[in-house]
């Protein structure tokens, strides 16, 4: 009698529960996708967000500012040579008299497209590898493992200089020979030898963390029921393994970005990215040391942009990973 006294138990308590008691209860509570709920912690991150606005503005400045500018990349004004900012030319001139926005907007689409070209190399080849390793385990993997630690040990500079060297020659007749590979001229073939190394050596990164996180899914019991029912290991990546590390590999892809614009832009400070007259941002640095005292905002403006570049991309890219991290997940 103490006891029902102090938790307050009535008679009417013990009575057993309706049929239809829980009818009328609702919930408040709404079950939403991962994404739905990825975006959510995206747009509560007031700093990626800031950087998601910045890019777009970037891509538009080097998307469409060439179709409004008076001026084309490679024009030369005669008598406007080194000509400070102002309304006609709002970033100056450089010394042949080239209008240096329009030089600047060039080399934004160069570095994004650098940037965002290596980014799905990367993501391919280091997603098939990664999963291919993680899944098969044993020797496979030990050897698959062991390659990767003898490419990580690979100088990639030295490399796409060597591979500059050995295509510029082949590329360039191939280029004369056929008429619609006329672009790749323009590009140079320092670009060109920048993908392939890309292709060939910055995809390890991508392959551990992919192969870390297949080590972990492959022995949830979604995966065991799936090999249990007869399913091969091409169709256990494709269905189950890759969608659920997308999220890892978005944030990782979008890591790389930065990493492969400012590679691009090292290379072309040092003449070995693209060919003149294309505009590069690390070309146009490198262009503007010579006048660095006397006309100080050639160096100014490209610089800016590289930093600017680089510094969106990587706080974007810190956000993405945050928002996509499967531990965050709510309801």
């Amino acid at each position: 009698m103490i006891l029902s006294s102090q938790l307050k138990i009535r008679e009417e308590d013990l009575l057993p529960l309706e049929r239809d008691y829980y009818r009328d209860e609702g919930s408040n509570t709404q079950e939403i996708s991962f994404l739905k709920a990825a975006w959510q912690r995206l747009l509560a991150n007031r700093i990626a967000m800031c950087s998601l606005l910045v890019i777009l503005l970037i891509l538009l400045f080097s998307a469409i500012g060439p179709s409004l500018s008076p001026y084309s990349y490679e024009q030369q004004i005669y008598g406007d040579e080194n000509m400070p900012p102002s309304w006609t030319h709002p970033f100056g001139t450089d010394r042949l008299g080239r209008d240096l926005m329009v030089r600047c907007m060039i080399g934004t689409r160069i570095s994004l497209t650098v940037g965002i070209i290596s980014a799905v190399i990367v993501l391919i080849i280091g997603s098939i590898y990664g999963s291919v390793s993680g899944l098969v385990g044993g020797k496979v993997d030990l050897i698959m493992m062991r390659i990767v630690d003898v490419v990580y040990s690979v100088p990639e500079i030295l490399l796409i200089v060597v591979i500059k060297l050995v295509i510029d020659e082949p590329l360039t007749r191939l280029v004369t020979s056929t008429p619609f590979l006329k672009p790749l001229q323009k590009m140079g073939s320092g670009l060109i030898a920048i993908f392939i190394v890309y292709g060939c050596l910055y995809w390890v990164g991508m392959a551990r963390i992919v192969r870390g996180q297949v080590l972990q899914l492959k022995e949830m019991e979604y995966v065991t029921a799936a090999e249990a029912l007869g399913a091969g290991k091409s169709w256990l990546i494709r269905k189950h393994l890759i969608p659920n590390c997308i999220g890892q590999l978005i944030a990782t892809a979008m890591l790389q970005i930065p990493s492969a614009i400012f590679t691009e832009a090292f290379l072309s400070f040092l003449g070995i990215g693209v060919s003149a007259p294309m505009a590069s941002l690390g070309s146009l640095t490198s262009e503007a040391l010579s006048g660095l005292t006397t006309a100080p905002y050639r160096m100014i403006f490209p610089a800016a942009l590289i930093s600017l570049i680089i510094l969106a991309f990587n706080l974007f890219g810190d956000g993405l990973r945050d928002a996509l991290d499967p531990k965050m997940k709510k309801r």
